[in-house]
């Protein structure tokens, strides 16, 4: 059979979609907070407030397009609807940079905006990612390699973006923005059409199936082995605790005036609620055998980990540009290299060091020594904190707006490159070798709505970044400038990479068979 020499062709379908869909997000992202602070005058640690309940609630609404998909709409037309949806977000954003002179207008053009990505987003994204495994064969010793390729795929898109975008929208006016959002919105587009042309002939399982399709009523009927007002009692109870515990955290219990939810992070709250609710939902019903109840468990506990590196390596679009902005020498003769160009540095790097991770692993594997997946997982934490070790050193005693050179912030880019490598398209891998078909979409949701919780949680950090004769504190921890910042994700990511570590022996126990 042709696909048993190399990888299907509807791969590689998905990988220009998924390319076309990560040009369109980094290359907002590469901008948002330029955006922000530069033509929308919003001081930093709003922005950064804004930009972690963004990209918070962009991985939180997976969880809902999953349900959608593996009930009603499948994978095909989530992909389709989102993919749509968030082009009117960046069109929304592209009208709110045309008129940021009104600033009244352009906010709320820019939030409508980040509503339709966000909800765009929750349809597109688990879905895609849930499609690669069903191209494949139960025991097709290929899948780890498809994702990887597949990741390669992301991070094309993710390269070019900064680039194109970061060419026509930041070039020091205000009045340019528009253009990298309008670039993004043409990209969401052309992943649409793309994905919607070539589908049907492309997107199949080994046998010629079509993968995706609008669920059947005896498919839904058989993944309902428990009563319908079994599952309404238990959903209704999943909401109302979840409205709960966002009540409880955003409680100030300091509070002495009795304003107990005087600036309250409703969205950080309703985040976090929902990261312990929805799995306790998943992992408590009553269909699920004690093997799978315990490969879902490794699949929460690996969640709960990759918060720590999330929450780091998500500084790219936050802190970091800022680092990349007010404090890195970004001159190469002549020319001053936007900011924005960082952040193509990570993901050119993925392109390229990509193949040879597929290849270390495969060379591994065949030898019997390959790390369990949970070790991989510990080893990019690892390899995160090393990042953040090197960075450090290099503004030791550096005073706020003195600029160094390029060569740390490339330095730790690299390095967690390697890192990512060795954590995210293994864990996508591993969600889906985990996960009950049945629960495959919604489980995918789960994995990111960790990601959502870190994103969230990056936000806050980023609140962190050191001004001048401004002292911060964290959980006791002073934060008084750059070395003392960086090593705040130095103990945080190596922390949890030796607990991992620790337990991986462990969570390859739980898989219960599953590599």
């Amino acid at each position: 059979m042709n696909q048993a020499k190399g990888h299907p062709k509807g791969l590689y379908l998905l990988f220009v979609t998924e390319m076309w869909e990560r040009f369109s997000y980094y290359g907002m992202r590469a901008l948002f907070m330029l955006y922000m602070v530069q033509a929308l005058l919003f001081d930093k640690e709003t922005a950064s407030q804004v930009y972690g309940s963004y990209t918070g609630l962009v991985y939180l609404t997976p969880l809902i397009g999953g349900y959608i998909a593996d009930r009603y709409w499948g994978n095909r037309r989530s992909i389709v609807v989102g993919a749509l949806t968030m082009a009117i977000g960046q069109f929304l954003l592209f009208l709110s940079a045309c008129y940021f002179h009104e600033v009244s207008l352009a906010k709320w053009l820019m939030f409508c905006g980040l509503g339709m990505l966000i909800l765009g987003n929750g349809f597109f994204k688990p879905n895609i990612s849930t499609m690669v495994g069903r191209l494949y064969a139960a025991d097709d010793t290929r899948k780890d390699s498809a994702f990887t390729i597949f990741y390669m795929g992301v991070n094309v898109g993710s390269t070019l973006a900064p680039l194109i975008c970061g060419l026509v929208g930041n070039t020091g006016h205000p009045e340019d923005f528009k253009w990298g959002f309008l670039a993004a919105c043409i990209g969401m587009l052309l992943g649409a059409s793309v994905f919607s042309v070539f589908k049907n002939k492309y997107i199949c399982d080994p046998d010629g199936n079509p993968v995706g399709a609008v669920p059947t009523q005896t498919k839904r009927d058989a993944d309902d082995t428990a009563p319908r007002t079994t599952t309404s009692k238990r959903t209704c109870g999943m909401v109302i605790g979840t409205l709960l515990l966002t009540l409880l955290f955003s409680i100030d219990w300091s509070a002495t005036n009795g304003n107990y939810f005087h600036n309250a992070d409703w969205i950080g709250s309703l985040i976090y609620a929902t990261a312990i609710t929805v799995p306790l939902l998943i992992i408590t019903d009553k269909s699920l055998t004690r093997i799978e109840q315990a490969r879902i468990g490794v699949i929460y506990i690996i969640a709960f980990f990759v918060i720590f590196f999330w929450a780091a390596y998500e500084q790219a679009g936050a802190s970091l540009t800022f680092f990349a902005d007010e404090q890195t020498d970004r001159h190469i003769g002549g020319w001053e290299m936007p900011a924005a160009y960082f952040q193509s540095f990570n993901p050119i790097m993925i392109v390229t060091l990509a193949p040879l991770f597929a290849a270390i692993w495969s060379f591994l594997g065949k030898r019997g020594i390959e790390p369990s997946s949970p070790r991989k997982q510990a080893i990019g934490l690892f390899l995160l904190a090393l990042g953040y070790l090197f960075i450090a050193f290099g503004v030791k005693d550096v005073e706020p707006g003195v600029k160094v050179s390029m060569v740390w912030l490339t330095g730790l880019y690299l390095i967690h490159t390697m890192g990512e490598l060795c954590l995210a398209p293994i864990g996508l891998s591993l969600v889906y070798k985990l996960s009950p078909v049945r629960f495959s979409s919604l489980l995918m949701g789960v994995w990111y709505l960790s990601t959502s919780a870190a994103n969230k949680f990056a936000g806050m950090l980023s609140g962190y970044y050191p001004e001048k004769g401004i002292s911060k504190n964290f959980l006791g921890y002073q934060v008084e400038n750059l070395f003392d910042f960086f090593m705040l994700f130095v103990f945080m990511s190596g922390t949890a990479a030796v607990i991992l570590f620790v337990f991986s022996g462990k969570l390859q126990k739980m898989m219960k068979g599953t590599e």
